[in-house]
């Protein structure tokens, strides 16, 4: 990792507390991104982590792509929660995405609250937050946002992109869009497009935060206020999809909080009732409630297809990326049903691609965690690759 680089222009509160815990470069006016509303948006900070180092021919690049409610802090000790990466054990000497071999990428998305540009930074226009005067985006403008910082750091073509959920989306539109750019693509416990069920959990989510009086129309920054209430409303209903009905079992059945009688109140009674204010509580502390309206909304709109005539596999049409799709049994939230969806869709085209779903009663959640079936597959999958692009 480096320090910060130029972060003049739309500058966040949050870039300002972190400067030295990553990596920032500020695309001006001469660069604008181009939105898929239509819109120019600059200036563009994009805020990022490195870990290992670029090879002489730029060859052994890895996107990284983070999922809803995670940033760039994939492998390294997060400066505001001081918890280890989200994916430490995949990334790091020795690990499936081996440091001593790959230079790895992992950049916030925009629209973010960690850095990249997003609803919290600063309107050039106005001198204040940009709040609801943000443009709203899609996967596709943070992928275009990520092909402007590898085109900056030099690397024409990545050895992989990887991400799982949210990055796994972002994995595919690489894979789609910017196919020549891809060599390898790992999607984990992903979708084409966003389901009905998924864009409710969203939008009953989106709707907590709004009720939030203190939300002031997505103008909280001006009135020295956050819509906590309504934000850790959202985390708790969103973290219930994160799990299964076994984990939840496992880690709490119905044991009760505190003692072994009932409060007859509406306090925590139940330990997973503590667990969730917990998991909301906390999340409050590290998530821009407008970040939060703006990324939903933009898995919302999550449709591969739609921009290929309806069809998934013209999506991935003479694709010669290698593909390596990974699903669990446990996962409601994307289940296999939806990542074999894009294997068939893959497979329609003769595209090279791998897939398998992993046993697990961890739900969605399992690919952030210790799982050594997933760790052994994508081991495997990525050495025979890189040992395929010469880079063993």
């Amino acid at each position: 990792m480096g320090t910060s680089a130029d972060i003049s222009g739309g500058q966040s509160r949050y870039q300002e507390e972190q400067k030295l815990a990553f990596e920032m470069v500020t695309f001006q006016s001469s660069q604008p991104l181009r939105l898929d509303s239509g819109e120019d948006l600059y200036p563009v900070v994009q805020a990022y982590n490195t870990y290992g180092t670029l090879n002489a021919d730029n060859t052994n690049a890895v996107l990284v792509c983070h999922a809803l409610t995670l940033d760039q802090h994939a492998a390294n000790v997060h400066p505001a929660t001081g918890k280890e990466g989200w994916w430490q054990g995949m990334i790091g000497p020795g690990c499936p995405i081996d440091t001593n071999r790959f230079f790895v990428i992992c950049p916030n998305v925009v629209g973010g609250c960690q850095g990249t540009t997003g609803p919290e930074s600063i309107n050039p226009e106005t001198g204040k937050p940009y709040g609801l005067d943000f443009p709203v985006i899609t996967i596709a403008d943070m992928v275009r946002a990520q092909v402007q910082l590898i085109d900056h750091l030099g690397i024409d073509k990545l050895f992989c992109v990887a991400g799982g959920s949210m990055g796994g989306m972002q994995t595919l539109e690489w894979a789609s869009t910017y196919a020549d750019r891809v060599y390898s693509a790992i999607p984990i416990a992903t979708a084409a497009r966003h389901s009905a069920q998924n864009i409710a959990f969203h939008e009953v989510g989106r709707q907590a935060v709004q009720a939030d009086p203190d939300w002031h129309d997505g103008a909280y920054y001006e009135h020295g206020t956050r819509p906590r209430k309504g934000l850790a409303v959202a985390r708790m209903a969103a973290h219930i999809t994160y799990m299964s009905e076994s984990s939840l079992f496992q880690k709490f059945d119905r044991n009760l909080q505190d003692g072994e009688e009932f409060t007859y109140g509406f306090g925590p009674d139940f330990q997973i009732e503590s667990y969730l204010r917990h998991q909301g509580s906390t999340f409050v502390d590290r998530f821009d409630a407008n970040s939060y309206l703006y990324i939903t909304r933009a898995m919302d709109y999550f449709d591969l297809a739609a921009g290929h005539g309806d069809s998934l596999a013209n999506a991935f049409k003479d694709t010669e990326t290698r593909f390596c799709v990974v699903s669990f049994t446990s996962d409601w939230h994307y289940p296999t049903t939806y990542n074999k969806q894009i294997v068939h869709a893959l497979n329609a085209v003769a595209a090279n691609v791998s897939f398998v779903e992993i046993e697990s009663d961890k739900g969605h959640d399992a690919f952030l965690l210790d799982e050594p079936e997933m760790f052994s597959t994508l081991r495997g999958f990525i050495d025979s690759t890189a040992e395929r692009r010469g880079l063993g």
